[in-house]
């Protein structure tokens, strides 16, 4: 077992290069299994997410190696038996469900993992790939779906799920006729996703508003491509409030400031300062935080995978915020342990009032997900004396190098083994 010691308090400076995004590079991954050659994918980061990734894909016969950010795949004959043990440990191995069951007619899963973060049902993906032909058995913790040949329909989703949007495009590529996705998720990811696939032969259009089109190809039309991801938004996002929770200077670069632009407004009602540039930002944090209420919605909504951390920054504000989440229902693991380290914060449902303090002191405190252990680290880096984080395996899942990045810019962070 390990935990993160970080000794707080002192200012960051420098320059962090932001890696691809992990929310594009697992579906891309899950989207080679609809064709046959190679596949190589650059930019790729190098955590526990991608891996387990690699692992499944690895089972299912594709050859698959990811060195130093390049991940190649050699896709042939595959299987659509999933390996229950690794789909359990990360929810986004669902992804494969749709382009096995366009692929081969058929498939079995176990029911994914992933953090507690609140019900996220696959009802969506389920009933969706049901209405494009699917014959679907869930029993015994596993989900076995079949059909002869997909075939596209017109489908509205209730919610404008990111997964459910990617399960159902990807299935559809192989479907015959034309698919129409309602009420599609807009994120970034989805966009990217689709280059991906148009690369590959497919034909998707429409990726980033509410409405995608998905005209069918046959199977012999996907193959092999290169393509690089897009940079990491939420990884941006984090080391952004890092610089503004301890009042410093930094520089990003390899950034697309369009996919942040909620939070880049969010910051400067903050009294954080930003340089936009292209694709680098630099912020500097204001002497004086001050209070800023937030709402997660979809993209291009506040995300939900950055509120944790604006939290942390808001319990240093001068004055009370509200922080209403309304993606996750228990996405408020990390508030119990904020208030550990000296936090003022109030939940009522689903929304928390966070008055701010004059200062946080370093406390023993656990990651409970990704995202709330990436507030604490932020909260760390601004407190007074020495924070520990266990519960780092859900941090790993989702920042590469984190450490690195943040001794690089002066962090006083180290990973050391318990006991």
């Amino acid at each position: 077992m390990q935990k993160l010691v970080i000794e707080g308090g002192y200012p960051l400076s420098g320059t962090i290069r932001i890696s691809g995004a992990k929310n594009a590079v697992l579906k891309m991954m899950a989207a080679a299994l609809l064709g046959k050659g190679k596949f190589v994918i650059y930019d790729v980061p190098a955590i526990k997410d991608v891996y387990t990734m690699l692992g499944v894909l690895t089972t299912l016969g594709v050859e698959a190696k990811l060195q130093d950010s390049v991940l190649t795949m050699e896709v042939d004959q595959v299987s659509g038996d999933t390996p229950t043990e690794l789909v359990q440990e990360m929810r986004a191995s669902i992804q494969v469900m749709g382009p096995l069951l366009a692929r081969l007619g058929w498939v079995r899963i176990a029911k994914p993992g992933g953090c507690a973060i609140g019900d996220r049902p696959i009802d969506l993906h389920l009933q969706n790939l049901a209405r494009l032909g699917a014959v679907i058995d869930e029993s015994h913790g596993f989900i076995t779906a079949r059909c002869q040949r997909l075939t596209g329909q017109e489908i509205s989703l209730d919610y404008p799920s990111v997964g459910a949007t990617e399960n159902i495009m990807m299935a559809a590529t192989l479907a015959k006729g034309k698919t129409v996705i309602h009420n599609a998720a807009r994120e970034p990811e989805i966009v990217d996703v689709q280059n991906f696939l148009n690369q590959m032969g497919a034909h998707v259009y429409g990726a980033g508003t509410s409405v995608i089109v998905v005209e069918g190809v046959d199977q012999d039309h996907l193959g092999s491509t290169e393509y690089t991801v897009i940079p990491d938004r939420i990884e941006a996002g984090t080391y952004l409030i890092a610089g503004a929770i301890t009042q410093s200077k930094i520089t990003l670069e390899n950034v697309i400031p369009q996919h942040i632009q909620v939070l880049l407004s969010k910051l400067l009602e903050a009294n954080a300062k930003l340089t936009v540039g292209l694709n680098r930002i630099t912020l500097e944090g204001g002497k004086t935080i001050l209070p800023t209420n937030i709402i997660t919605l979809p993209y291009p909504g506040f995300a939900t995978d950055l509120q944790p951390q604006f939290m942390s920054l808001m319990t240093l504000a001068d004055g009370s915020s509200v922080i209403k989440e309304t993606v996750y229902s228990h996405r408020f693991g990390h508030v119990e342990e904020l208030r550990r380290m000296g936090a003022n914060i109030q939940v009522d449902s689903n929304s928390a009032i966070v008055r701010g303090v004059k200062q946080l002191t370093g406390a023993r405190v656990k990651a409970t997900d990704l995202r709330a252990g990436a507030a604490l680290i932020l909260a760390g880096l601004a407190a007074k004396g020495t924070t520990e984080i266990t519960g780092i395996e859900h941090i790993v899942r989702g920042y590469e190098k984190l450490v690195d990045k943040l001794r690089s810019i002066g962090a006083k962070i180290e990973l050391v083994s318990e006991g």
